[in-house]
């Protein structure tokens, strides 16, 4: 039970590595609000989890809905503990077929919403003067470029670099932020990332998953389970001396 009685907010939690972290996080003791812009899926998530998690609609585009977030939830749980930014959308295409539109979109979730949801929380949590854990979620594809997914690499680059501004900035107030950078998760976006591939390099549907499976060093896709530990660590006191980092959880495919 190392977050006992923590309240903890996942954003886009209702389903995937989000869901995934809530299960893991209630096992510890913590109570968990599922943040998502899809708030029937986020209310099942709570539901099937039970116990104290609770549901709240958030669109991370929008100021006034972040704002309504935090504010409901520290009407319902009292301060915040801890923050995982999750939300994210993924876009691929090639450099010179990517439309404004959905570069747009991209950066307003993957960048724009989780930099003011952090600034938000942040800034209650300060208020409150006990300190918290942020968890910006990153990925392998903020380490490098790709050919068709410039724009997506771009953002999760993005994370990783204000993650250390951030925890840098926050950690005089014994707010410490950290990410985490997955490799390839067996989710069911990867199903839509499949067929983009697909669409793009000329590929049979679910070659493109199986090529990266076999990748891994691990000798396999990564799973949401798979993070939880990390997850866990990064919210519990065990992380207090640890700053501005961003852990690598990808099965062995990059070593930084």
């Amino acid at each position: 039970m190392r977050l006992k009685d923590k309240v903890v907010i996942i954003t886009g939690g209702a389903r995937g590595i989000g869901r995934a972290f809530a299960e893991g996080y209630a096992s510890e003791g913590a109570r968990v609000c599922i943040a998502d812009i899809d708030n029937d899926a986020a209310i099942e998530t709570a539901r099937a989890i039970a116990g104290s998690a609770f549901a709240v609609k958030l669109d991370v585009t929008k100021q006034d809905s972040i704002n309504a977030m935090v504010a409901e939830v520290e009407k319902r749980a009292g301060g915040i503990d801890v923050l995982v930014n999750n939300a994210a959308v993924f876009n691929l295409a090639p450099i010179t077929e990517v439309t404004e539109k959905q570069f747009d979109l991209v950066y307003a979730v993957n960048i724009k919403g989780l930099f003011f949801t952090l600034q938000a929380v942040a800034k209650g949590m300060i208020a409150r003067g006990k300190g918290g854990k942020i968890i910006n979620m990153a990925s392998q594809a903020g380490r490098r470029g790709e050919p068709l997914v410039a724009a997506y690499c771009a953002s999760k680059a993005a994370v990783i670099s204000l993650t250390q501004s951030a925890g840098l900035a926050l950690i005089k107030d014994r707010i410490n932020v950290n990410g985490i950078s997955p490799g390839v998760v067996d989710t069911p976006m990867w199903d839509e990332v499949d067929a983009l591939f697909a669409k793009y390099e000329g590929l049979p549907k679910g070659e493109k998953k199986r090529q990266v499976s076999i990748g891994v060093p691990y000798g396999r896709m990564g799973k949401p389970e798979d993070l939880v530990g990390c997850a866990i660590f990064l919210a519990s006191p065990g992380s207090d001396y640890v700053v501005a980092q961003t852990f690598n959880v990808d099965g062995g495919q990059w070593m930084s």
